[in-house]
């Protein structure tokens, strides 16, 4: 599956390209928490919904394969309900950490949810579980609050 940024094409070429985890790893975590500040969990909230909007998805099924082909894990859905989903995030980036923090990934599902239900939405970390790896997404869109365009 190709995603389609908003604006351009990404070439078949550009999806074979790797990238090393330990440059992955400097950027995400060393670089971009002194570039951002104290602030970074916020900006990169808002950095996930604004690149949800470069790459619009239709469905929670094409959510799930974009995070497979981000390299982001493995996102499960775990639990739906009228006005609220559960997400469940495991992924090897996670392995040698004692902590971890998903913000990007929070704004992402928050904005493509809130894409595909039509109404406003927000995702928050409920659980970032060492032992088992994973983060708990807790994505809530309110039913009385329509996304108007």
């Amino acid at each position: 599956m190709i995603f389609k940024h908003k604006e351009r094409n990404l070439t078949e070429h550009t999806e074979e390209l790797q990238i090393p985890l330990f440059g992955y790893e400097l950027l995400r975590e060393e670089v971009l928490p002194d570039l951002l500040g104290k602030d970074h969990n916020v900006i990169l909230y808002w950095a996930g919904k604004s690149l949800a909007r470069k790459y619009p998805l239709s469905s929670i099924d094409e959510l799930i394969a974009f995070f497979d082909k981000a390299g982001w894990g493995n996102l499960v859905l775990v639990k739906e309900k009228k006005t609220e989903a559960m997400f469940e995030l495991t992924s090897f980036l996670f392995d040698q950490k004692k902590s971890f923090s998903a913000p990007l990934e929070a704004g992402f599902i928050a904005e493509q949810i809130q894409n595909i239900q039509g109404f406003i939405t927000e995702a928050n970390e409920v659980s970032k579980i060492g032992k088992l790896k994973k983060v708990v997404f807790h994505v809530k869109w309110d039913l009385e609050d329509r996304v108007t365009t």
